[in-house]
């Protein structure tokens, strides 16, 4: 349940962590019922489902009750061994992967694509569990002569923010779409007139719904209770990686001269 803790304020936390410990119980209850029974107002039990990428609780019922119908995914390898079990995840998440790009259009990667390449400035906004992306992305893109920054403290990321023009991007990674820090650092970058890109699980977040251009990765779990235990950005790795590969073949004559200083560079660090 840590996983979700920096997207999810507490009542909503204790809810999830009430549906996700009782899925039998969660199928037989209201929204009403659950909120009462947590000590929260209907409207959190509502949020939460919504953050997790369903309409309403009526979905997310279903989906608990699909789950219980068909088994828990999670249930130990046959041959009881740790091999075992790892094989069995990478198995999961083979399986979904196909659904990775299923919330991508033509339209906003090229919109994406074009912007990385013509900005004069890529400001890079990645908090909580989608951090790591957000460097990864930057190494990335500047490997690619696409020069981009990140910062890791939350306000220095407001500030860079409020100092970008209208011919820069602010570029979001964010998974739930709904880290508070992220949203702060979005909503300078708008009030700064720059354009404003992200990446994230969910359609009907915070940060796709505030973002100019959306790139919106599906979550590669398997089950309800999965997406609350075992929250992952695999897939938006996949696809930030691929992006990064998109936007470097724009580039054309000036990304393969990039490249080829980086290759250069590694060449000597590995001789040393």
């Amino acid at each position: 349940m840590t996983a979700l803790a920096p997207s999810l304020h507490a009542g909503e936390l204790r809810v999830a962590e009430a549906i996700a410990g009782d899925l039998a119980w969660t199928v037989e209850r209201t929204a009403q019922e659950i909120a009462d029974h947590v000590g929260v107002g209907r409207s959190t039990v509502v949020r939460l489902a919504q953050a997790l990428g369903y309409d309403g609780y009526p979905q997310l019922r279903v989906a608990a009750a699909r789950e219980l119908a068909l088994g828990s995914p999670d249930a130990d390898p046959a041959d009881g061994t740790l091999l075992g079990g790892l094989r069995a995840s990478v198995d999961r998440f083979a399986a979904r992967v196909v659904h990775t790009v299923s919330g991508v259009t033509e339209k906003s990667l090229e919109v994406v694509v074009s912007a990385l390449d013509e900005a004069g400035r890529v400001l890079v906004v990645a908090n909580g569990l989608s951090s790591p992306l957000g460097l990864d992305v930057v190494l990335r893109l500047t490997a690619a002569g696409r020069p981009a920054e990140l910062l890791p403290d939350a306000l220095a990321q407001r500030i860079a923010a409020r100092q970008l023009g209208r011919t820069d991007v602010c570029l979001v990674i964010s998974g739930s779409g709904a880290n508070d820090q992220t949203l702060l650092a979005l909503a300078g970058a708008r009030e700064a007139g720059a354009r404003v890109l992200a990446i994230t699980s969910f359609a009907r977040s915070a940060v796709a719904e505030a973002s100019d251009t959306a790139l919106i990765v599906p979550p590669v779990n398997d089950s309800f209770r999965d997406e609350l235990v075992h929250t992952s950005r695999a897939a938006l790795m996949l696809v930030t990686e691929a992006l990064v590969d998109a936007v470097t073949a724009r580039r054309g004559d000036r990304g393969r001269a990039a490249r080829a200083a980086v290759l250069a560079e590694l060449g000597t660090a590995i001789r040393e």
